[in-house]
Order: C-alpha cells, then structure tokens, then sequence
C-alpha cells in the first residue's frame, strides 16, 4: 500500500486550518499543522512534507521569511510550497512566485480548488518517464533523487529551480520562451509574470557557477540549453542594483541582464 502524501499547513487562523487538515485528511493525506512561522520550519526540517500551504501573515516569522529560510537548507530547499494569503493584488503574487513559490492562493479561497492545486503541484513533481538521469555539459540532472550535481559536486536547488533546469535539459537544443517556461514549469502561462522566469534564471545561474554557460539567453525569446561543441558563450549578468527588494528588476532589462527586445 503506498503511504499517503503528507501536507503541511501553516496557517494561523485556527479555523480555516481545522478545515483545510479536515478535507485534506478526506482526501487521503496525512497533515500536519503549524500556527506560526518558527514551528513550521521545525516541522518541515523533521517531517519532510511533500507540500507546504504556507500563510503569508503568520506570527513570530512571516511567511516571507519562512520561505527563505526553506530554501537556504539543502534538506527542505527542494519541499514544493503553495503560498497563501490574503493579499491579492499582483505585486504580491509576482514576489510569492520568486521566491520559489509552486503556486500562489488568494484568500477567500475554495477548499475544493486548493485541493485540486495540490495535486496539481505533486503531478508536476513526478515526471513521467524521468528515472533516467539527463546531461548538460558538466550538469547532471537526477529527477528520481532531485539532485543536481556539477562536475561531480551537488548543487542544492528549490523545488522550481530544479524543475527549470530540467525543462531546459530535456528540451536540450531548443529555444524554450518564457510563456513555455511558465506553462511548463508553474502550469499557467501569463504575459505579466514573464520576469519570474528571468529571476529565475538569473538565480539558477548564480548556483550552477562555471556551467551556467550552459543556459543561454536567445534574445527577445527565452532561453536554451547547450553543451559541448555547441555550448553558448556565457550572458553577462548585472549586478543587484538593478533588482528590488526580491528580485524584481526594474526599468527595460530582464533579470538576465539582457535588454528586452
């Protein structure tokens, strides 16, 4: 029998998560439940969900900050989180997304649409036909582990790092654009959040070191994976000045540092 998936709720409004463990639990999973920010953290490092619902206004430690802090730690960086909250303008979403977020809930919500979004994110995370691990140059891509390693040495990657960088290898040689990216990758495809994937990839860059000149930018499009003989030459990058707060640039660049076209 195959144990039942595990959700981890981290929402500080009792009632809504007494209902969400409820029909949660009806729905076959195992749940697990914190108030605050601090006690969430020391449940995912010990319990090790398959998802996280994940409050933005939490007491002790924002929901903000508890993402952060998920994907600083190799052991939970990879843990898939839903953020919820109430804020629903779309400043907040875009910052929700790069911060690794799966995907994004806006309170009032429905149960039954949470749930389905759940299963949504886990089918993602399962890849058909991905046992076998892919190349890249000097980048090995294990879906079956989700480890990523350089040149031998592991990379730690959160859960949508991973799943870009595996979109780019298994599409290796191809231009994949942005809309690709996001339908691929956070299974919607919307003009507005197209930077989410230049953070992305800008952040996905920093961690591969030397073999992020395997991610190319391709101009005006998206962006392709190469190695070897047709390896692209490696895309300067900005420096932080010409980010926000949480990544999102500014002005007429994307976040690769490329101006747009």
């Amino acid at each position: 029998m195959t144990a039942a998936q595990t959700i981890l709720i981290v929402e500080d409004e009792k009632d809504i998560r007494e209902v969400l463990a409820f029909n949660l639990k009806r729905e076959g999973f195992g749940v697990l439940e914190a108030g605050d920010g601090r006690l969430a953290l020391e449940l995912a490092a010990e319990k090790k969900p398959d998802l996280i619902l994940l409050d933005l206004m939490l007491p002790v430690l924002d929901g903000l900050s508890v993402s952060r802090s998920l994907q600083r730690d190799p052991a939970t960086a990879g843990l898939p989180v839903i953020m919820i909250t109430a804020k629903g303008e779309e400043v907040d979403r875009i910052v929700g997304l790069e911060l690794g977020a799966a995907d994004y809930v806006t309170k009032p919500f429905s149960v039954r649409e949470v749930i389905l979004r759940i299963r949504s994110v886990l089918r993602r995370r399962a890849v058909p036909g991905a046992a076998a691990p892919v190349y890249c140059g000097d980048i090995r891509l294990d879906a079956a582990d989700h480890a990523v390693r350089v040149a031998g040495a592991p990379v730690a990657l959160t859960v949508t790092e991973f799943r870009l960088l595996e979109d780019l290898m298994r599409n290796k040689g191809k231009v994949r654009s942005r809309a690709q990216l996001l339908d691929a990758v956070w299974g919607f495809s919307f003009e507005g959040y197209a930077r989410t994937v230049d953070t992305h990839i800008r952040r996905l860059r920093s961690k591969l070191g030397k073999a992020a000149e395997y991610i190319e930018t391709v101009r005006g499009i998206g962006y392709r994976a190469g190695d070897d003989g047709d390896a692209p030459e490696p895309v300067p990058e900005r420096s932080g000045g010409d980010c926000g707060e949480y990544g999102i640039p500014y002005g007429g660049a994307d976040a690769s540092g490329e101006p747009e076209q």
